[in-house]
């Protein structure tokens, strides 16, 4: 019987600089939501670049 196994994902700390209003925007997001500013900003990049294909391929049509 195959248990449940955990995966940590790899991951590396970078800096980033962002205007405070924009980081005050992301805090008060990510806590309506109940999770870190940290996952919500990864998740708010996967999104995005799930989506920017699709973007740009519409506007080379």
């Amino acid at each position: 019987m195959a248990g449940f196994r955990p995966k940590k994902e790899e991951k590396e700390v970078i800096s980033v600089r962002l205007p405070i209003s924009l980081i005050h925007e992301i805090e008060r997001r990510a806590a309506v939501v109940d999770i870190s500013r940290n996952e919500f900003i990864n998740q708010c990049i996967l999104f995005a670049m799930k989506h920017l294909d699709t973007a740009s391929e519409e506007a080379d049509e």
